[in-house]
């Protein structure tokens, strides 16, 4: 008897054309009725949920921070105490309508469910544009063992560079998304940067900060054996900050432990209408290490598909980056050098996705 066409995907190198080549990706996997995980997925038992020792104490939840009076001096200082303690918080009231947060996952759920040829125009072979870029896992020519995830990853250029080349499943929502969130991240790092001692954000220290964005849209369909792999490893974000919309699925969690137990892991829950904002290594350097970017991974799911669209806020590619004057000019000592962004950014999809290491490319 011949083989099946998921013996076939299965056991043989076929799996590489079949997911990423042919654009497929893990939906197709998933859409196959496969039994078993294909053993591409299969992760060390250390990186699986297994291993994962999880903590549901209200303590040990990142904090959640209403936005509705901004007069309140306690917000600040919640989401300046939350970016130091935690890296996470999720927020609510932020200003952005729930209406565009749902457009832009309707939005993400039409792009992933076009036919393999349309979403194979935007790969890295055939994308009209180094700008615009669908692909699976995290960075499978590196990795031992693939994520359970596809996704669709634009830089935003300009309105017109997007419109010419974003998929027109999706970029209309993606746009009016980035713009909506664009005034609260102003005022996140408007806050942030006064605990620095930054008093004003003039031009230059803006584009240091928010200089470039990227958007992901994060697609994780059900998996045969969600226990045997991942959604998304360990990781830090490199950015500035990273703003997070996730659907009602579940599944994304933060390490929470301090440096003598560094095993325990929170789940984000989802609330409706909430953006779940963290920091990245970039502002962690740049504060010296005052605000921390946080490990966080997604686990997989045998029963719902899950989205996420993330907006990360970085510097701009030809930035260097090192502790700010302000955060120095008491005398403290430098613990980062000063880097080029995009070498940083380089370094850190050289590799497959291992916790926080990445930082350490910046220490002295």
């Amino acid at each position: 008897m011949a083989p099946s066409i998921s013996q076939t995907i299965t056991d043989s190198s076929d799996l590489t054309e079949f997911v990423i080549s042919k654009g497929n990706g893990v939906k197709g996997l998933s859409q196959m009725g496969l039994k078993s995980l294909p053993k591409q997925y299969i992760q060390p038992v250390t990186e699986r949920k297994v291993s994962m020792k999880i903590t549901n104490l209200p303590e040990e939840s990142i904090p959640i921070i209403d936005m509705s009076n901004l007069e309140d001096p306690k917000v600040a200082e919640s989401i300046c105490n939350a970016a130091e303690k935690w890296g996470f918080f999720q927020l609510l009231n932020h200003g952005v309508p729930i209406e565009v947060l749902e457009h832009v996952k309707q939005a993400t759920h039409r792009f992933f469910e076009l036919p393999a040829e349309e979403k194979s125009k935007f790969s890295k072979e055939n994308s009209s544009s180094t700008n615009v870029r669908f692909g699976t896992s995290f960075s499978p020519e590196a990795e031992k063992a693939l994520e359970w995830k596809d996704w669709l990853s634009v830089f935003y250029i300009s309105e017109d560079e997007a419109s010419a080349h974003w998929p027109a499943a999706c970029k209309d929502e993606v746009l009016e998304y980035m713009k909506r969130t664009d005034i609260l991240i102003k005022r996140l790092l408007g806050m942030l940067m006064k605990r620095l001692n930054v008093t004003e954000i003039d031009k230059t220290k803006e584009a240091l900060l928010m200089g470039s964005k990227r958007i992901n849209l994060n697609y994780y369909p059900v998996c045969p054996d969600p226990e045997l792999t991942v959604g998304i490893g360990r990781h830090s974000d490199v950015s500035t900050l990273t703003i997070l919309l996730q659907d009602y699925t579940g599944g994304l969690y933060v390490r929470a432990g301090t440096a003598s137990d560094e095993d325990r892991w929170v789940h984000v829950p989802p609330l409706e209408g909430s953006l779940v904002i963290n920091i990245g290594d970039a502002l962690q350097i740049m504060s010296n290490g005052k605000y921390k970017s946080v490990e966080h991974r997604v686990v997989a799911n045998g029963n719902q598909t899950r989205i996420s669209v993330p907006i990360f806020v970085n510097p701009r590619p030809s930035d260097v980056i090192g502790p700010l004057p302000e955060v120095l000019a008491s005398g403290e000592k430098a613990l980062y050098k000063q880097v080029v962004y995009s070498d940083y950014v380089r370094h850190f999809f050289r590799k497959a996705h291992d916790g926080k290491d990445t930082v350490d490319f910046a220490k002295i």
